[in-house]
């Protein structure tokens, strides 16, 4: 078997350029929104020349494209939690503590998804016509699978995972709501688990498995 190639230093320095630009977007763009933002903003968020800007992504569209793409992807990456699960319990609850631990990690992601989609979905339709309706309809086929053996309350699966993904990424959607609420400080360790702990309870005893 061929060992990897070590990643050069040039190739590490372009990543690195890269993520520092996408980390600007992603907080610029759920700020200010895909009309509101600018590559100069951009640049002037991730310390990097425009001219950096352009090198790695031609247009606003494109690395907002990308922005989007990302966070998607990060998500696909918690839902693999259905398809290793050995339960129904387990699935759903490793999927709920996967989004909210991203809604933690990556709050402006979810903004920009959630203002993109809430104005129409102007840059990204095809994306949620292909990938997102794609990857829908095979948890909505596992959740399925489980009802028809049993193994939970029947429930309508594409509602189910509405309610999973407004409920987690709430945390990130509104965060400042919830923060003013907290007394003005951001939600504890503590708070957090225990925020994931009360959202997989109730989901779960709807679906009659808590």
């Amino acid at each position: 078997m061929t060992a990897a190639r070590p990643t050069t230093r040039r190739e590490a320095s372009r990543r690195e350029t890269e993520r520092a630009i996408l980390s600007a977007a992603e907080k610029v763009f759920a700020e200010a929104g895909f009309g509101g933002a600018t590559m100069q903003l951009i640049a002037d968020v991730s310390g990097l020349p425009k001219a950096n800007l352009h090198y790695y992504f031609p247009t606003k569209e494109a690395l907002y494209r990308r922005v989007v793409q990302d966070i998607f992807e990060i998500w696909l990456k918690a839902a693999e939690a259905f398809d290793a699960a050995e339960s129904p319990a387990q699935g759903i609850s490793a999927y709920i503590d996967a989004k909210m631990e991203i809604s933690r990690a990556r709050p402006h992601g979810s903004k920009v998804w959630a203002s993109e989609v809430m104005h129409g979905a102007p840059v990204i339709q095809d994306y949620l016509e292909t990938t997102l309706r794609d990857w829908t309809a095979g948890r909505a086929a596992v959740i399925r699978r489980w009802i028809a053996a049993g193994r939970m309350r029947p429930v309508d699966p594409e509602h189910l995972l509405y309610m999973i993904w407004a409920t987690t990424q709430h945390y990130a959607d509104f965060g400042h709501q919830i923060e003013t609420l907290n007394a003005g400080k951001p939600l504890s360790d503590a708070q957090w688990q225990a925020a994931k702990d009360s959202v997989k309870g109730i989901i779960l005893r709807g679906v009659g498995l808590g």
